[in-house]
């Protein structure tokens, strides 16, 4: 019906304005927007192709049925002093008075009025009216109307019911006109001004502007309409308001008004949406600072077990340096020729060697070993609780700022996500057994030493392990001095010996050390990549959905920016009255 009175530039500012809209409808279904919101907005669309929408609101007292009907000039709807108006009533254009109500509970009713060629007019339950889905109805079709017309009464001028009910639709973007009902209770002038000036501070101080008020006695009018009394049609003040209402509802108001309309309704929810996008960003952008904080920790984690884990390591090859000079003291005093009976007894000898030299190291080998592997798991464990703890603030963080200010999928998936990273890394910390990582550790380094040195242990202790190197290396060696001593007998050979028996030791020791501190490191970084790992797979779906998230909602925000930049654009021009 629009598109026929529309000249040339109308139709590209309604072709454009569907276009913006349709684009914002389907940014706000990306944003998982309530329904009932969405509808509201594509209500507020099919309101273009329907005739001008007026809907009257106010408390059930104010006069609404009794201003209508002296609008209309015809008693159409039932007055009273109790709320008369149960359902929304949409007053439209019939050839006789007939009333239907509709599946939705909507009653529409026809009239034979001239007025409602042009428009239709809603009837509301009252503001304060007793089933509040009375209220909640007429909040809905607010953002239909086209026009609102605000009835108060002059007894009861701006109660508190209906500054709550102005506050809550107030950013919807509509042309809001204040009718005081009910004048004639006063008898001076200046008691009606009064109350004018009472309701525009108030008004100005809701809306922020100040609304057209037209102070008229509804009933006065309406029998000055059944008489065709023109005097007192104005001492009711009905006349000016009808005037009003007359060059508010001329052709071309009508539709600067029908044009606003979509765009008031899609600018509320516009901006209620963009700052719930960026308050969403803003949380993740603080999830996001968590996550890198967890893996900055990770990072750290590794450095500084690195940088211990070498001085821990020390310990062991001090050990094995001790080994190394109690050998060659062995050899200094052993290898000479004052004891060339002994050097004729190979198991004497051997045994000497394994009481002087190889003595107590297996035993401190393993104790030191030991030590880094216990100093390991307390470190992994240390990991999980510092990544546990920080998982239970961050929840918390916000948990009581965005509290009843953000709802749907997002939340929910958020919410589900981080609870569920947070228990698993809480049952990670509670569940962690020392002595079963402790033992699986121990059991994972006897098996690379084993593995590095080539020798079948079974399940042998990683001290029967480094007794079994250390007395190889004592077989070995003492086989060559036994032997060398036996076939060479001279005062030049023995220090040949002793140097050939040295210089052997050193190097069966040195591979000794490269197996073990080999084992030890490469078994060190596999322990430490998994426990990262492990950390990581947790926190793992938190992480994707943050990164994808934000990826998401920005490039929303930035759909919604556009779409609001081109809304503010269309509605400045109707604003200049195309």
């Amino acid at each position: 019906m629009l598109a026929r009175i529309l000249s040339a530039q109308q139709e590209r500012i309604l072709a454009d304005e569907r276009r913006a809209l349709a684009e914002l409808v389907a940014a706000l279904a990306r944003l998982e927007v309530a329904p009932d919101e969405q509808e509201t907005l594509l209500r507020s669309v099919r309101q273009l192709d329907e005739l001008f929408l007026l809907v009257v609101v106010g408390e059930f007292n104010a006069g609404k049925s009794a201003f209508i009907n002296a609008l209309l000039g015809a008693r159409v709807l039932e007055e009273g002093v109790t709320p008369t108006t149960s359902r929304i009533g949409l007053i439209r254009h019939g050839t006789a008075v007939a009333r239907e109500v509709t599946s939705a509970g909507l009653e529409v009713i026809a009239a034979p009025v001239e007025l409602l060629r042009v428009i239709n007019i809603v009837d509301t339950p009252g503001t304060n009216a007793v089933r509040r889905e009375h209220e909640a109805l007429t909040r809905e079709f607010v953002p239909r109307s086209d026009l609102v017309l605000f009835v108060t009464s002059a007894d009861r001028p701006f109660t508190e019911s209906e500054r709550a009910f102005l506050q809550s639709i107030r950013d919807w973007g509509k042309k809001i006109v204040v009718v005081l009902n009910k004048v004639d209770i006063f008898e001076r002038p200046e008691d009606v001004a009064d109350v004018v000036t009472f309701i525009k501070e108030s008004a100005r101080e809701l809306l922020g502007f100040t609304p057209e008020i037209f102070p008229v006695s509804a009933r006065q009018a309406f029998r000055a309409k059944e008489k065709g009394d023109a005097g007192a049609l104005a001492a009711s003040g009905f006349d000016r308001l009808e005037r009003f209402i007359a060059s508010t509802l001329d052709e071309g108001e009508r539709v600067r008004l029908k044009l606003l309309n979509p765009l008031g309704v899609g600018s509320r929810l516009l901006d209620r949406h963009l700052e719930q996008t960026d308050a969403r960003l803003g949380l993740l952008k603080d999830d996001f600072a968590a996550i890198e904080e967890i893996d900055s920790q990770l990072a750290l984690y590794r450095e500084d077990l690195a940088r211990d884990f070498r001085f821990r390591l020390a310990d062991v090859d001090n050990v094995l340096n001790d080994f190394e000079k109690r050998g060659a003291d062995f050899f200094e005093d052993t290898l000479r020729i004052g004891r060339i009976l002994d050097l004729m007894n190979q198991s004497r000898v051997k045994a000497e060697f394994e009481r002087k030299v190889v003595a107590d190291l297996p035993q401190v080998v393993e104790k030191r070993v030991d030590e880094v592997i216990d100093w390991l798991v307390a470190s992994d464990m240390k990991q999980w609780k510092a990544v546990s703890d920080r998982l239970a603030s961050r929840e918390a963080e916000h948990a009581e700022r965005m509290l009843g200010r953000m709802h749907g999928a997002f939340e929910s998936d958020r919410a589900r996500l981080l609870e569920t990273v947070k228990r698993e890394s809480q049952r990670a910390v509670e569940s962690y057994d020392k002595d079963a990582e402790g033992r699986r550790l121990a059991e994972d380094v006897r098996d690379a030493v084993a593995s590095t040195a080539i020798i079948q242990v079974g399940a042998v202790g990683l001290g029967t392990i480094v007794t079994f190197l250390a007395t190889s290396s004592a077989v070995d060696v003492t086989g060559i001095m036994a032997a060398g001593a036996l076939s060479v007998l001279g005062l030049l050979v023995l220090p040949a010996k002793r140097r050939q028996a040295t210089t052997e030791l050193r190097a069966k020791v040195h591979r000794m050390r490269e197996e073990l501190m080999g084992a030890l490191t490469s078994q060190f970084d596999r322990e430490v990549e998994r426990s990262a790992q492990k950390v990581q797979e947790a926190v793992g779906p938190y992480t994707r959905f943050v990164r994808g998230e934000r990826e998401r909602l920005t490039g929303t925000r930035a759909e919604l920016r556009r779409i609001r930049t081109e809304i503010e654009r269309l509605r400045a021009a109707i604003g200049e009255g195309v």
